[in-house]
């Protein structure tokens, strides 16, 4: 029987949905409907409609499908547009620091957009005795109730260590029919003021979030799905549907992770910059080793204890229109056709002696946005698409290519008017569009310290072949489309893993609180649905803010890998190396082989004051030919679980750096089996022991394990 993974991305105008074999990764049907907002079942009528065509057109039975999963934006949608519920927050704290509690709890009304706001009510409550509290919590839900709070959130200082207050709460105010989350449930972090923050914006969305997943979780059984149903998370991974019941803001932002996602899981995408591009705006995310960058999220300009991938939005697109003002092009965006209400020049048929109109795309702009208007009246938009196609950089039969004489002469009435060629027109409006698109590109390069000559920018979106190609040409650094790049996001639901983040604030962690971070993260990810066997977890100590972080990632099913006869061979393994490398295969070496992982190192030489400098430079790449390590390596020892201490011993004598304040470890990456375990955030040999103790329990003593050591 076929093993089927389904995944939909419910957009604010349309509904994708694709379906793709899991043993070959090769998509079996794809669909696109209206999303239905107005519909008694919303969203989710939507979601069977599309689901049944996809279903009964491709003869999938439902047996057949083991992974169904959906990115939304209504999470995100209902913060900018309002549609919140009244938080009623019960704030709690004792003795010396009652005072500072009650402060820190009281947030406030919380501006989400301008004109929209959260609305909060206040209560507190001094913990000391235990039986009266009791009765005052269920006065104090009462008052806040009829002061038209429908979600009850419980935040006391301290809350993360002893949540048993807020768990109180949360159970009376479940006894009176409201829903509720506690500080505890959505951060481990000191802080009370971002916690409470945070969980009064995941109450806010509880009651909209339970609604919908309670109606689309009905549809799909409906259908005799027996998978259980999965959303798509903002850090990329997914979850069950009774997570986003109770950890609803979890799914904010996960419309941009989706993608990048996609890009990761089926297009193996190891290092660089994916850019996203639709038709108003481009997604932009920094890969490296694999993985996608993240940061702490933020909203109304307030820092909120939520993690998600690192995804910066711009204005600039295939239908960004093009400003006009004083004779000359100024900018491109963040103004686009699809707002103007007007067709793409290259995307419709060629005017007739057509003249330049500067217009106004929404009442309060300028009109110096350029369109041509034909002897008939019809207008067209000049866009980004009709500079990049009149210039020859879209490649032949992408998505996004056009007819170019139908864009020729749109953008002629734009040259004509500003003295110069069409063509000139079409160059300055694509070098402005660069050089936004590309002052993000380098600061994530920076941010993140990817090495400049691993730099690839990898495009997906309907305009992936109108911004990628030029922003390759301008940078001088290689490019390429994903495959399937218009329903890369669709792709990236269906293919994505369950994941989990777990972070407490820890003073120099022992090897103890590792082990119970650890442990904490495995657990959480199967609560969300991962099988056991499928886990992987690293763990991060951030020694300046004294956070103690642990990131479990798992597949939400025994996921099947590709056939055998699709795998690249050692040889086409060692070319990958010498590639991400840059140097001749005959410079590079394979030093270990060993469950999936394939080991090489290659000798590059840099010039430094006219020095010659030799560096080794590590390449681990997988059995599928994805480049999962790339780093200049310090040592490495190849070793079995039994002479595993003794090895380290060896390899953290010749690679530890010592100074002023004691040793400070490699980074620290070990393979095994189907293991790959990033030890790289840990900050003590006591922590790297713990973890790697754990790892290998259970495993035979001859077991062969690889331990890298580099910058």
């Amino acid at each position: 029987m076929r093993r089927v993974r389904i995944g939909i991305d419910v957009g604010g105008t349309f509904t994708d949905a694709v379906a793709i074999d899991d043993a070959t990764q090769e998509i079996i049907a794809k669909a696109k409907r209206p999303t239905t907002h107005d519909a008694k079942e919303g969203v989710a009528e939507g979601i069977i409609e599309i689901l049944r065509y996809i279903l009964t057109e491709n003869n999938i039975a439902p047996e057949e499908v083991v992974f169904i999963a959906h990115g939304t934006t209504q999470a995100t949608n209902a913060l900018l547009e309002g549609d919140v519920a009244k938080v009623g927050v019960i704030g709690m704290g004792s003795g010396f620091f009652a005072g500072r509690a009650a402060s820190d709890t009281d947030v406030g009304d919380i501006t989400l957009a301008p004109g929209k706001y959260l609305r909060t009510a206040h209560a507190f409550i001094e913990t000391d005795e235990a039986e009266p509290m009791r009765a005052e919590i269920s006065r104090r839900i009462d008052e806040l109730a009829e002061k038209g709070a429908a979600v009850i959130v419980a935040s006391e200082a301290f809350g993360v260590d002893h949540p048993e207050s807020e768990r109180l709460v949360m159970e009376l105010a479940g006894e009176k029919g409201l829903p509720s989350t506690g500080g505890h449930e959505v951060s481990h972090l000191y802080g009370l003021k971002v916690r409470t923050r945070t969980a009064v914006i995941n109450g806010s969305l509880i009651p909209r979030m339970m609604e919908t997943a309670d109606m689309t979780e009905e549809c799909v059984k409906r259908i005799n799905i027996g998978a259980p149903l999965m959303i798509m998370r903002c850090d990329g991974g997914v979850m069950t549907a009774d997570e986003v019941r109770r950890r609803p803001i979890l799914t904010m932002l996960s419309g941009l992770a989706a993608g990048v996602a996609g890009a990761l899981m089926y297009e193996k995408l190891s290092n660089g910059i994916f850019l996203e591009a639709g038709g108003t705006s481009t997604d932009i995310s920094a890969v490296r080793d694999g993985r996608v960058m993240v940061r702490s999220g933020e909203l109304g300009g307030h820092k909120m204890y939520l993690r998600s991938l690192d995804v910066r939005t711009l204005g600039v697109a295939g239908g960004s229109m093009i400003r006009v003002e004083n004779g000359k092009i100024t900018d491109a965006g963040p103004r686009s056709a699809h707002i103007a209400g007007l067709p793409y020049e290259v995307f419709s048929p060629k005017l007739k002696n057509p003249r330049l109109v500067l217009i106004s795309p929404c009442g309060d702009d300028e009109p110096v946005f350029a369109a041509a208007e034909g002897a008939d009246g019809r207008r067209v938009s000049l866009t980004l698409a009709g500079a990049a196609n009149l210039l020859g950089s879209v490649p032949d039969g992408d998505y996004a290519s056009g007819d170019r004489e139908a864009a020729l002469a749109a953008w002629w009435v734009l040259g004509d008017a500003l003295g110069i060629s069409a063509e000139e027109a079409a160059k300055q409006a694509m070098d402005i569009a660069a050089s936004k698109v590309r002052a993000i590109v380098d600061a994530l390069v920076q941010d993140y310290e990817i090495p400049k000559d691993a730099v690839m920018l990898a495009g997906g979106g309907g305009s992936a072949g109108v911004i990628v190609p030029y922003l390759g040409k301008v940078m001088g650094v290689p490019w390429r489309e994903v495959k399937n790049a218009p329903i890369i996001s669709t792709i990236g639901v269906a293919m994505a893993m369950v994941t989990e983040s777990v972070e407490r604030t820890v003073v120099q962690p022992k090897g103890e609180d590792v082990k119970s971070i650890r442990r904490e993260a495995i657990e959480r990810v199967m609560k969300s649905g991962a099988k056991e066997e499928t886990v992987e977890v690293s763990v991060e100590v951030d020694q300046k803010a004294n956070i103690l972080r642990a990131v479990a990632t798992g597949a939400a099913e025994l996921r099947q890998g590709k056939e055998n006869g699709t795998l690249p061979s050692r040889a086409e393994l060692l070319e990958t190396a010498a590639k991400s490398i840059g140097v001749p295969s005959e410079q590079v070496q394979e030093i270990a082989a060993l469950g999936r992982w394939h080991i090489f190192d290659g000798i590059r030489s840099t010039k430094t004051f006219g020095f010659e400098n030799y560096h080794h430079a590590v390449r681990v790449i997988d059995r599928d030919g994805v480049v999962r390590l790339q780093r200049e390596g310090i040592g490495a020892v190849l070793s079995t679980k039994g002479k595993l201490q003794e090895s380290l011993d060896i390899l953290l004598e010749e690679t530890t750096e010592y100074g002023t304040v004691g040793g400070q470890l490699p980074s620290l990456f070990a393979y095994y089996g189907e293991k790959q375990l990033d030890l790289s955030g840990l900050a003590t040999r006591e922590q790297v022991d713990e973890v790697l103790d754990m790892e290998m329990d259970g495993r035979e003593k001859d077991e062969p394990v690889a331990v890298l050591a580099v910058l």
